[in-house]
């Protein structure tokens, strides 16, 4: 603003008024920069942003008066606040959210209409000047909004960072600890309820692990550890749900079908095979899309044999070719059977 002052110096009308706009400038600056120091959060605080936003106000509204009549519409004219009054604006976005730094933006450009009224339009308002004043306008909300967006998605992967570093935290001390001595008591227990309820501790740990009870949306490996989980209670067998890395979101219609074909193919095993334990796993692809098997170790048997009936040739074989996919059944008498599944993501 100093640069400026000095080199346009000869247009202005109102001096006094440009070096008292300055040092308010330098004054603030000061207070925010000893602030810094200490504290770099307090200058997001709301009042620290109004304040900036304040001045800002102040430089556009004072820059029409200290320059005068035509200077902002003028060819290559300077502002005493060209910089100033964007970086409030990006202040308000990113401390207090984006409606606030879309609102400070549309309060900066109507900010600049009162400088240039202040200053005086000669020859009136045309569009040229209209538009000037309502792209600016647009131009500040855009980049309050945008830094809002910005801000708020950070802080939300932040979040998300510390709560899966916390539970890899506590899976680490858990995992050689509880987990293993609720595995433990299943196996040893001779009350089934006492097996029955170290099991749903174990699942109910396992998912808040697996970060599955962090809110309503509920992804592919959290829909498969809930189906396992009903298949446990429901027939009495052992699930094991492994996830293989990163598994990709899968449209809506193909994700009902891989969990209804897997829900299908578990409850076949609960009902028919005479199975221990189930292993359902899951991971990505080769060509982008989802791979999933169900492998139990009942009694099995031989595909070529099975009549047409609903289980598995209309729900599983049924329902995966509908959402573009196909199925594999492998499975011989005595050595349990396998289901694998492949889908697309689209």
């Amino acid at each position: 603003m100093v640069a400026v002052l000095v080199v346009s110096r000869d247009d202005l009308d109102r001096p006094v008024v440009a070096i008292g706009l300055v040092a308010l400038a330098l004054v603030v600056t000061a207070v925010a920069g000893s602030q810094v120091r200490r504290d770099p959060t307090l200058l997001l605080t709301p009042v620290a942003v109004i304040a900036e936003l304040a001045v800002g106000a102040a430089l556009v509204l004072g820059s029409g008066l200290a320059y005068g009549e035509g200077h902002a519409f003028a060819a290559g004219s300077q502002s005493l606040g060209s910089a100033w009054p964007l970086a409030g604006v990006l202040s308000a976005g990113l401390a207090l959210g984006g409606a606030a730094g879309v609102t400070a933006g549309v309060g900066m450009g109507i900010s600049r209409l009162g400088g240039a009224v202040a200053g005086g339009v000669p020859g009136g308002w045309d569009g040229g000047r209209v538009l000037s004043i309502v792209s600016t306008t647009v131009l500040y909300s855009l980049a309050g909004g945008a830094a809002g967006f910005a801000a708020e998605r950070a802080r939300r992967a932040e979040q998300q960072i510390s709560r899966s570093r916390a539970r890899e935290e506590v899976a680490r001390h858990l995992h050689d600890g509880v987990l293993q001595t609720l595995a433990v008591v299943q196996r040893r227990a001779t009350d089934v309820d006492l097996a029955r309820l170290a099991r749903q501790q174990e699942r109910a740990l396992r998912a808040y692990l697996a970060g599955d009870l962090d809110d309503g949306d509920e992804d592919l490996a959290a829909a498969l550890r809930r189906v396992g989980a009903w298949c446990e209670d429901a027939h009495g067998v052992r699930t094991q749900v492994v996830v293989a890395g990163e598994v990709p979101r899968l449209d809506p219609e193909v994700h009902d079908a891989l969990v209804g074909a897997v829900t299908e193919a578990l409850a076949n095993a609960g009902k028919h095979s005479g199975a221990a334990q189930v292993t359902v796993y899951l991971e990505r692809g080769d060509d982008g899309g989802v791979f999933c098997s169900v492998k139990d170790d009942g009694a099995g048997f031989d595909p070529d044999t099975v009549v047409e009936g609903v289980g598995l040739p209309r729900s599983i074989r049924g329902r995966v070719s509908e959402a573009g996919g196909r199925v594999e059944i492998a499975s011989r008498p005595g050595r349990g059977t396998e289901v694998r599944i492949w889908v697309a993501r689209r």
